[in-house]
């Protein structure tokens, strides 16, 4: 396998997600500091990110790899009208890879049918952010020494929260149970809902959790995104129902652990970051190590 997209989490089987996971964790316990001699990244970030730009270059320079590209579409010829299309073509020819983050939905996608080489989707608007959805699969299996069986709850914005549908359609395998808990509004999309009936996955959707919270072995919280409100007066009305308190966390599970793609606003307390159930940091820094990996299998350097 050489030479492979990652646009949806579903471009990859359950053995290549495992497989995946497999490599990640090679490259935590065995760094290979020259693997991508010789190769060049090309990030292209047409959407404000902190996280995801710097682990992907992050896990490019320390396999040995160099890094061009932007992380401000105004200072790229996109501010003078130049098409995506030829954008793409054009980085085309300076690269190896693509990572690509765009706010519009399908446009990864696209990007990847008009590249001469592959394109890693860092998040395409409310759709989808398939390198979140494997470091957050490996931050399970490391917490609880296994991805089968497990009880999560995701909360918060569910309906914008592109981390949770990625997540949602790559943990369907794996017998999981899902307790979804939001406002109306901001619910699990139906095609989502619609994907886990098909899979007979289990789910059940809450306005509250409180008096359920013991059952869970990860508790997913998601920040209320501001960007995707047309209406501010529904962002304001939504932004503070769901704050998770270290308080809440005195009868979980010893083993639950709390994940969260960030950045946070004030849906965890600072007084979570304490707790030895808070795992949010060390998330962040298995996305390294995820995103080595998919580097490394797009490119057909792992197998």
């Amino acid at each position: 396998m050489t030479n492979k997209s990652l646009i949806s989490i579903t471009d990859f089987s359950t053995e290549e997600i495992l497989r995946i996971l497999e490599i990640a964790e090679d490259f935590e316990r065995h760094p290979e500091p020259h693997l991508l001699d010789g190769k060049v990244v090309a990030t292209l970030f047409f959407e404000p990110s902190t996280r995801t730009r710097l682990s992907f270059e992050s896990a490019a320079n320390r396999l040995g790899g160099r890094v061009i590209g932007f992380s401000d579409p105004n200072i790229s010829s996109v501010s003078k009208g130049e098409t995506l299309k030829d954008t793409i073509r054009i980085v085309s020819n300076y690269c190896d890879l693509i990572v690509m983050r765009h706010p519009l939905e399908g446009s990864c996608r696209y990007a990847s049918e008009v590249a001469t080489v592959p394109v890693i989707n860092a998040g395409d608007g409310a759709h989808q952010h398939p390198t979140q959805t494997l470091l957050d699969m490996y931050s399970i299996k490391k917490t609880q020494g296994r991805l089968d069986n497990i009880n999560i709850f995701m909360v918060g914005d569910l309906k914008y929260g592109r981390t949770v549908h990625s997540l949602v359609q790559a943990m369907s395998p794996f017998n999981p149970i899902f307790n979804f808990i939001s406002h109306p509004k901001l619910k699990m999309p139906k095609e989502y809902l619609d994907f886990l009936d098909s899979k007979h996955v289990k789910y059940y959707e809450h306005e509250q959790f409180n008096d359920i919270i013991s059952e869970a072995d990860i508790i997913y919280m998601t920040r209320v995104q501001r960007e995707r409100f047309q209406d501010l007066m529904e962002y304001e009305k939504t932004k503070d129902l769901y704050i998770l308190r270290n308080s809440m966390l005195e009868n979980t599970k010893p083993t639950m652990k709390i994940l969260h793609p960030l950045p946070r606003v004030n849906e965890i307390a600072q007084d979570v970051d304490q707790n030895s159930k808070a795992y949010y940091f060390e998330q962040a820094l298995n996305g390294v190590f995820a995103r080595q990996a998919v580097i490394s299998y797009v490119l057909g350097l792992k197998k």
